[in-house]
Order: C-alpha cells, then structure tokens, then sequence
C-alpha cells in the first residue's frame, strides 16, 4: 500500500478551493448571476474531486495523487482528461466570477 501523498498544505488549499467554489457558485445562483457556469461550477467542484479520489486509489506505489494524474493524462484515461478538464473549468469560473463581480461594482457602485 503506498503511502506517499502530497503536503498537509496542498490539501488545505484543495479543500478551501473547493468549498469556497461551492459556497460562491451557490451564492451566484441565489443572486441569479451566471445561472449555467455556476450550476457547472457546483457539479464539477463535488464529481470531481470524487472521481480523482476514486481514480486514485490504486495508484503506482511512490507516487502522490499528482503524479498519477499526469501519467494518467499521459495515458489518455478518461477520468484523467474529464479531472483536469474540471479542474481547469473552476479555475476559469473563478475568473470569470471576479471580474463579473468588478465589472458589477465599477458600473454600480461607482455613482
């Protein structure tokens, strides 16, 4: 059984990203802003996670979740390619929120 994983600080900030994306994708829905990527931000943020967790579990003694990830890209997995897609999906939705949020408050809260 392979013990190797990643820092105990890596996990933390996954873990906060991951909430965080929930809580404020959820708070857009509520604020009826950016209504489908932020359901596609909700969905992403808990499957995921999920099949990166369930994917990993039977990865290669020494090595940590990221390399098996990225060998797994290497190796054309599916669950690879949808995971990193996802990830890369959040980041982006991240962005997008924020600058919804700038250009929001330069139009409003300006006067």
């Amino acid at each position: 059984m392979s013990t190797v994983t990643l820092p105990a600080w890596f996990w933390a900030i996954y873990y906060v990203f991951l909430f965080a994306t929930l809580v404020f994708a959820l708070w857009s829905l509520a604020q009826k802003k950016m209504k489908r990527s932020s359901i596609a931000a909700v969905v992403f943020a808990i499957v995921v996670p999920l099949v990166s967790l369930v994917n990993s579990i039977g990865r290669a003694e020494g090595t940590h979740e990221f390399e098996h990830l990225v060998s797994q890209l290497q190796a054309g997995a599916i669950w690879s390619v949808f995971a990193t897609a996802g990830y890369l999906y959040l980041l982006v939705w991240w962005f997008l929120f924020f600058r919804k949020r700038k250009d929001y408050q330069n139009k409003y809260m300006a006067k």
